[in-house]
């Protein structure tokens, strides 16, 4: 789900009384909800982040026009800190820009620009409670999600009440599948943010440890009380909805999710790869090859835009294979390893190579427990007639009772 983000209109931030700035770190619910939205790991595969050796290195010109406030005002900021490396605020605020831009682009090296920006105190054992927040985000950006739970618990124990913390906690451990310790953190919000916020916290928990069909009506509801919220969270929350109906088997309304998501925010890479899935799912396609067709440079992109043209018996399949294939080999002669759902999906759907793909789910499995996980480990695990692998998987799906009809299927 796992977050990278947009500066949109600040609306219905209310805070309980005696609340403090700092404890709460970013009082822009859209931003904060925005940061979650770098878990969305299953688009890219993402590189280890790259880190310049000297602080003047030239890593990349980032196309901005005069007309471009944001990119102009990033910019603006990289040039300031460039003269001032340890002024903390200052680093903060490049660090989220630069997140904000890898989630708007799908492009995983503004993850080691943003940890760039925060190398002065990237390494220190106990770093500013922002830096801690930051550092957990990009962590999970690459899968290391014990570490990323450590530094929001240090977090967490000097600042309780800190709303960002919390909620990016709920969203790891989710990923992770603890879902006891995900909702705590969830029930725990109900103090510190707006009804709307952790409503979604606990619905998006609920909907795979047994009450989807409740987590997705209440959630609704809640939304529908909410029409003031900003479109970063709406879009966030509809999100949400579009893939809990999708999971339920409620085809119509899962697409009105999506759409109305993807009105209020058309470059979210997350959304855009739930929306193709869903699409592939019912079988259309041609939509998902229209909706891809300009937007490949993102791995997993490529993937859904390949299976798209695999189902359109498309001549220019045998191209973007070979595309995935130098992509993924790229990755594993780096190192990197984040990337295992997809290149499962892609040893199965388009190689064809069941055992490969079923050693790569289970690799994946042993890191992150989403529904699309469990999904391409039973589907690789069917392909391969493997029983054991699938007797295990069905042990978990009956300790979550976590509901999916793909699964079901």
């Amino acid at each position: 789900m796992s977050e990278i983000l947009r500066n949109l209109p600040r609306v219905a931030r209310r805070r309980p009384a005696g609340r403090s700035a700092r404890c709460i770190f970013f009082r822009d619910w859209a931003r904060v909800i925005a940061y979650l939205a770098i878990s969305s790991l299953p688009l890219t595969a993402v590189a280890v982040p790259y880190l310049p050796g000297d602080d003047k290195q030239i890593v990349e010109r980032l196309p901005y026009t005069a007309a471009d406030t944001a990119s102009r005002e990033l910019r603006a900021l990289r040039d300031q800190l460039q003269l001032q490396p340890d002024k903390l605020e200052l680093a903060v605020r490049v660090a989220r820009r630069y997140i904000e831009m890898g989630r708007s682009s799908a492009d995983p090296r503004y993850a080691g620009y943003a940890q760039a920006a925060l190398a002065p105190w990237w390494e220190l054992r106990n770093p500013p409670a922002e830096v801690l927040v930051l550092r957990a985000t990009l962590r999970q950006h690459v899968h290391n999600f014990d570490a990323a739970v450590a530094d929001l618990d240090a977090v967490l124990r000097a600042h309780p009440r800190a709303a960002q913390a919390r909620l990016t906690k709920a969203t790891v451990l989710q990923v992770q599948g603890s879902y006891d310790r995900a909702k705590g953190e969830c029930l725990a919000l109900r103090a510190l943010a707006e009804e709307l916020v952790w409503a979604a916290c606990l619905a998006n928990v609920g909907s795979v440890s047994g009450d989807l069909a409740a987590s997705y009506r209440r959630l609704n509801s809640v939304l529908a009380r909410h029409l003031e919220a900003d479109s970063d969270t709406r879009a966030w929350v509809l999100t949400m909805l579009a893939e809990m109906a999708a999971r339920g088997g409620l085809v119509v309304e899962a697409e009105q999710h999506f759409r109305a998501a993807l009105a209020l925010d058309g470059t979210d890479s997350y959304l855009i790869g739930a929306y193709a899935d869903f699409l592939l799912d019912v079988e259309r396609p041609a939509e998902v090859a229209t909706l891809l067709r300009d937007k490949t440079r993102a791995d997993g992109l490529l993937l859904r835009y390949a299976l798209a043209l695999k189902a359109l018996h498309a001549e220019q399949l045998a191209e973007h294979i070979a595309q995935l294939r130098a992509r993924f080999e790229a990755s594993r002669l780096r190192g990197d390893r984040v990337h295992l759902r997809e290149e499962a999906r892609f040893t199965l759907h388009l190689l064809g190579d069941a055992p490969t793909a079923l050693k790569l789910a289970q690799e994946n499995w042993q890191v992150q427990k989403e529904p699309a996980d469990a999904r391409i480990l039973a589907e690789a695990a069917l392909a391969a007639g493997a029983g054991p692998a699938l007797g295990g998987l069905r042990n978990w799906l009956m300790q979550t009772r976590l509901e999916d009809v793909h699964l079901s299927r």
